[in-house]
């Protein structure tokens, strides 16, 4: 019996996500970074009375609302996108590119960055609903980035037949451009140029995570837990952990500046050999 071939919107949809391009790969995280922004919009302009604008982490239903729900609702976005392309097995699946022993520094340097901002924070100036819905950010964040930045995109750059270290710096330096929206709330141009420059780090040692562990769980892991600690250590969101003197937090600043140097020495290091494009 011949076999039946699927055709219609929904199989055009999916073939065109069988044909991976570094174009595509752009798609997807401009697309997310759109949906994201519009989701925020709408939420603001329905619940904007509880979230207060000065400072929204003032309280639970700021954080829940200014914060939580929009990437919450991205998380749940991307994840079901991700479905329909029909790659969760392969995004969530063991990595086709294992690690390097020298790429466990990487992991090494944010899990150091975690511990020094949990042992730097005042915990006694946050309240268990803050606590608790920061850490829920957290886990929204860390799901939704890196099913959006190193998901589908890596998926889509090691499809379209580029080498390693092409797929490690261009899904890197689209993680870290997504930070550039923070100019929109106002913050520095000088400020949020050198949260692009941390953020191209922070996503570099999680390509390395996903390398040498074999899986995108320990970067969403990471991811998830570094968010929240930053956050509580800092009092803010995208704040430099710099307002509490002390050991831990000059660890965590001395880190942070590694983790940086690192990523651009890691560009020389990485290895991976070109791989033939999927096949339209």
């Amino acid at each position: 019996m011949a076999q039946q071939v699927e055709d219609g919107p929904v199989a055009s949809r999916k073939r065109f996500f069988d044909r991976p391009t570094t174009g595509k790969a752009v798609l997807v995280v401009a697309a997310y970074l759109a949906y994201y922004l519009l989701v925020s919009l709408a939420v603001g302009a329905v619940f904007g009375d509880e979230i207060d604008q000065d400072d929204p982490l003032a309280t639970g239903a700021g954080i829940f609302f200014g914060l939580v729900l929009p990437i919450a609702i991205g998380a749940v976005t991307v994840l079901g996108f991700t479905a329909f392309t029909g790659r969760l097995r392969s995004v969530f699946g063991a990595q086709p590119v294992r690690g390097r022993g020298w790429m466990w520094i990487g992991p090494a340097l944010v899990v150091t960055a975690v511990v020094s901002h949990a042992a730097s924070i005042k915990w006694s100036g946050w309240g268990p609903e803050q606590i608790a819905l920061i850490a829920l950010l957290g886990i929204c964040v860390g799901l939704a980035e890196e099913l959006a930045s190193r998901g589908l995109p890596v998926l889509m750059l090691r499809g379209a037949g580029h080498s390693e270290r092409f797929v490690m710096v261009v899904s890197s330096l689209l993680f870290a451009l997504m930070h550039m929206v923070n100019v929109l709330s106002g913050m520095k141009p000088s400020t949020v140029l050198l949260t692009v420059v941390y953020a191209f780090g922070f996503g570099v040692c999680m390509y390395l995570t996903m390398r040498v562990t074999g899986t995108i769980w320990a970067a969403i892991v990471l991811h998830a837990v570094t968010d929240p600690t930053t956050i509580l250590a800092s009092g803010g969101v995208d704040e430099a952990v710099t307002d509490h003197a002390g050991g831990w937090s000059l660890l965590g600043s001395a880190v942070t500046i590694l983790m940086i140097v690192f990523s651009f020495v890691a560009v020389f290091l990485v290895r991976g050999g070109r791989r033939a494009p999927a096949a339209g």
